[in-house]
């Protein structure tokens, strides 16, 4: 079955052939995007869908959430408002009601937020373990994960448990976790932070997840300056996360990563040798009272960002990248252009997913093109401009989710 999406008032498509297009249609067939081009040339479909002339754009490619848990931490929340400060710690208390909640329990709890998240648009997302935190709960977690999220990331060293030994732990992580959870995993991830991982136990995770073949992530530089960013780059991670703190150290090596990527080839996808991506989080940052992530002086280095909702219990509940975009060009300076490639293509490229169709069948998600995922957000507005203008105002009026209408 083909469908065929007209009158669009605005396609963003972040395709650097096609650009942004006025009076544009697309063509759907199956999950695939088969035509883009001006609604008047548009070609015949067994399907119609008139946009009355909305803004369309690439659903949202959420690159870091943790959607596998149990229980509440609104408590925490509270403090945190009336002046405590954020620290790793309250992790733990979403441990014991993981640990103690069922499969099914879990489970639909997962595909709830997954079903909140696409009702705002997104349309790919991540989602990590780590809420477990040891070998069986960890692997349930990531099984669960793997139904109900497009990529899944092994962050098995996301807090040293209470009781254990901390280099205990982390052997743990390396050897019997990391087994268990390798079947359901593209991924790994490590906190890197002061109350969680040092640079020497980071180290020792993201080496023994390079080795059993998984992709590599960094939660880094998010309560003050740190290692998590050289270690990123050392281990050619894909992505450093939250990078709140940053030296100009870090930001010339992040750069740096990038210099064997030509931004331009590829319909503007870029091509070539590719670095970290810095995937910032400004729902967290606005949660935890930190200082907005530098997204505006990363993209002017020459750094390819990203941004995600880190949707969790404790620091970011939140799956609205919607709220993420008007955010970013509110208070981190950032473009509406630059926001919403930073929550499409952006997260396509942290996650590899930006071009073709990869070795697994999974075509590329992020920009709108022929051959593409057919992944579409339709706005009640006739610009994605609306999503800075109105803030808070409920944007989405249609979701397509590789061809198929969600929304």
């Amino acid at each position: 079955m083909s469908e065929l999406i007209s009158n669009i008032g605005e396609l963003m498509t972040q395709d650097g052939d096609l650009g942004t297009l006025r009076d544009a249609a697309v063509v759907l067939e199956g999950e695939r995007i088969a035509w883009i081009g001006p609604s008047a040339s548009a070609p015949a479909a067994d399907t119609r869908t008139d946009a009355q002339g909305r803004a369309v754009l690439p659903g949202w490619v959420d690159s870091h959430s943790h959607l596998i848990f149990a229980g509440d931490r609104t408590a925490e929340f509270e403090a945190r408002m009336a002046g405590e400060s954020y620290s790793a710690g309250g992790i733990a208390v979403t441990v014991d009601a993981t640990r103690a909640a069922g499969d099914y329990d879990l489970t639909r709890l997962g595909m709830g937020r997954v079903a909140e998240a696409v009702s705002q648009g997104t349309t790919y997302l991540e989602t990590k373990t780590g809420y477990g935190l040891d070998v069986d709960n960890e692997a349930r977690s990531a099984r669960i994960a793997s139904t109900v999220a497009d990529e899944v990331t092994y962050l098995g060293a996301h807090l040293v448990p209470a009781g254990m030994d901390a280099e205990e732990y982390t052997e743990l992580v390396c050897t019997e976790m990391l087994d268990a959870v390798r079947p359901y995993a593209r991924w790994a991830d490590v906190f890197c932070e002061r109350g969680a991982f040092t640079p020497a136990q980071s180290r020792r995770v993201l080496a023994a997840c390079r080795d059993a073949g998984l992709g590599l992530r960094v939660h880094g530089n998010q309560l003050g300056p740190g290692a998590g960013v050289s270690l990123a780059v050392e281990f050619a991670a894909a992505s450093v996360d939250h990078v709140n703190f940053l030296t100009d150290d870090d930001v010339a090596l992040l750069a740096q990563s990038w210099s064997g990527w030509d931004v331009a080839a590829n319909a503007g996808r870029g091509a070539g040798v590719r670095g970290t991506v810095a995937t910032v989080l400004p729902a967290c940052d606005l949660s935890t009272r930190a200082p907005l992530a530098p997204a505006k002086r990363l993209l002017e280095a020459g750094v390819q960002i990203a941004m995600a909702s880190n949707c969790n219990p404790g620091t970011s509940y939140t799956s609205s990248m919607a709220f993420c975009v008007t955010t970013a060009v509110l208070q981190m300076g950032l473009s509406v252009h630059e926001a919403v490639r930073a929550a499409t293509y952006g997260g396509a490229l942290a996650l590899g997913r930006e071009s073709g169709v990869d070795v697994d069948g999974k075509r590329a998600v992020g920009t709108l093109a022929v051959g593409h995922r057919a992944d579409l957000h339709m706005l009640k507005a006739p610009s994605a401009t609306h999503l800075a203008y109105r803030p808070g105002i409920p944007m989405t009026a249609g979701v397509w989710r590789a061809g198929v209408r969600e929304v």
